[in-house]
């Protein structure tokens, strides 16, 4: 697990959830956060991806309420842009709980303490492994090749299709929130089983 820095800068979003081992390219353009992967660069290249709750539009400039579980995420690219806009790249490292905000920065940062990835019970997992791969076979937007082909390891390929799935945002943070990866696989299961549910329920609909 890794350590973190005190404080760790935050990034919230609406609409991403970073995983442990799994890249995010982001681009940067609002002031307070260029200025957050600057600081970031010059110190611990590390930042704190967390989601917004919803509602968060009323307060966005602010500081709208967050999900108390985020990831932290290394820079592991970055991109200098014109008028000092920037692409960077993320790689995930930990899942952290957010303890207590601190003032004085224009950007957001909190103490936190960082969250283990436990894998749980081997065969469970392995068994939860089988059943959500039967579950893609059956949709019709399963995640790129990558995530299926070969004997990944199974927080790669947990967490990676926690990440590539495309699923809602509150979705994503009930996987993010789950202790270990055997919790997240199941979770992740309910829900590829509830889409799955959905569109047979569409289809039935639409014939009668």
């Amino acid at each position: 697990m890794s350590k973190l820095p005190k404080p760790l800068p935050l990034f919230p979003l609406p609409d991403v959830v970073l995983f442990p081992g799994m890249p995010l390219p982001l681009h940067i353009f609002e002031p307070r956060y260029r200025k957050m992967v600057a600081d970031a660069l010059e110190t611990h290249h590390t930042i704190g991806m967390t989601l917004l709750k919803p509602g968060w539009e009323a307060d966005y400039e602010g500081r709208p309420p967050i999900y108390s579980v985020g990831c932290a995420g290394r820079i592991q690219q970055h991109e200098p842009l014109e008028q000092g806009l920037c692409n960077v790249v993320l790689r995930g490292l930990t899942r952290f709980r957010v303890l207590e905000e601190h003032p004085g920065e224009p950007y957001r940062r909190a103490s936190v303490e960082a969250l283990p990835d436990a894998a749980g019970d081997a065969a469970a997992l392995e068994q939860l492994r089988r059943r959500v791969l039967a579950a893609i076979a059956r949709a019709t937007d399963g995640p790129t090749a990558l995530i299926l082909q070969g004997e990944l390891p199974h927080e790669m390929f947990v967490n990676g299709l926690s990440q590539s799935l495309s699923l809602g945002a509150v979705e994503k943070q009930s996987l993010l929130d789950c202790d270990t990866l055997e919790a997240r696989c199941a979770r992740l299961l309910e829900i590829l089983d509830f889409r799955l549910l959905e569109r047979a329920a569409g289809r039935s609909s639409a014939v009668h």
